[in-house]
């Protein structure tokens, strides 16, 4: 954990474009604002016994700058990371260098859209992926990690 006494602490990255959530294709990404769904994302957080912190960036470089940020520093990650999740190799490379639960999170059934975006260069470097619920898989995964947490911390 971050710190015995501390209360454990999740980051949530959200990769590029999703700053624009409630203005695009709303058949797969639904109404909900980034806003919004950050601030459900930490309402569940704390309900999970968690304090989250979202990040979001279009710059690959600031979403793997975020992840070393992370570590030691937090007890979980949770990440979105949008288009770069078909093309960036810096971004798995940051997340190997992580030791806590890890979960990649999609809103739309990232198998259910064009070819190109079947294919995840992180699926194999996290601990478990959550794809197609909309902004629902976000609060499933802080769920899960707190889960997660609370059994490593257990262990």
């Amino acid at each position: 954990m971050s710190g015995s006494d501390e209360t454990p602490r999740i980051l949530i990255i959200h990769g590029p474009n999703l700053n624009m959530l409630g203005r695009r294709e709303e058949t797969w990404y639904g109404r909900a604002t980034l806003e919004d769904i950050d601030r459900e994302i930490k309402q569940t957080a704390q309900d999970c016994g968690m304090v989250a912190q979202t990040f979001q960036s279009n710059y690959e470089g600031a979403l793997v700058e975020k992840i070393q940020e992370a570590i030691g520093a937090y007890d979980a990650l949770i990440i979105n990371p949008a288009a770069y999740t078909h093309t960036s190799v810096a971004i798995r490379d940051a997340l190997l260098m992580l030791d806590v639960p890890i979960i990649e999170v999609h809103l739309s059934n990232i198998y259910r859209r064009e070819p190109f975006r079947h294919k995840s260069l992180i699926a194999d470097v996290v601990t478990a992926r959550i794809a197609g619920f909309g902004k629902e898989g976000y609060m499933v995964a802080v769920q899960a990690a707190a889960d997660m947490v609370r059994r490593e911390f257990r262990d």
